[in-house]
C-alpha cells in the first residue's frame, strides 16, 4: 500500500514578509487583513469557505463560547460540502508541497487556525 504524502502545513501572520520557503501562501480569514495591500499580503489563495461563518466568530469574539465549544461548531461547518470540498482542494495542495496558511490573528494557537490544521491532518 502506498504511503500517503506528507502534509507541510506552516503558520503565519500575514502581517509578516513572505518568506521564500512559502510556498503557497493560503489567507484562512474571512476578512481582509487592514491596511494590508495585496502586493504586500503576497497571497496565493484565499479559500473563504474554510473559514469561521461571520455568526461563528462574532459569538467567539463576543465571549459567547468558551475554545473548545467554538472548535466543536468550527469542525461541524468544516464538514459541510463546500467546505469539505475547499479542504480537500488544500489537502491536494499541502501534499503537492509546502502551504502555508496566513492569518491577521494575534493568536493563531487560540483561533480557528489550530483547528483547520487538525484537520488538514486527519486523513480524508
Amino acid at each position: 500500500m502506498p504511503s500517503r504524502p506528507e502534509c507541510r502545513v506552516r503558520v503565519r501572520r500575514v502581517y509578516d514578509p513572505p518568506e521564500p520557503d512559502d510556498g503557497v501562501r493560503v489567507l484562512v480569514d474571512r476578512l481582509w487583513p487592514r491596511g494590508l495591500s495585496k502586493e504586500r499580503a503576497a497571497v496565493d489563495e484565499w479559500p473563504k469557505d474554510l473559514t469561521p461563518s461571520k455568526e461563528l466568530r462574532t459569538a467567539y469574539h463576543a465571549g459567547q463560547w468558551d475554545f473548545a465549544e467554538f472548535r466543536s461548531r468550527y469542525e461541524a461547518e468544516l464538514a459541510e460540502p463546500a467546505a469539505a470540498e475547499a479542504l480537500d482542494r488544500l489537502r491536494e495542495t499541502a501534499a503537492a508541497g509546502t502551504v502555508t496558511l496566513v492569518t491577521a490573528v494575534k493568536d493563531p494557537e487560540h483561533s480557528h487556525v489550530t483547528v483547520l490544521v487538525g484537520e488538514l491532518s486527519k486523513p480524508r
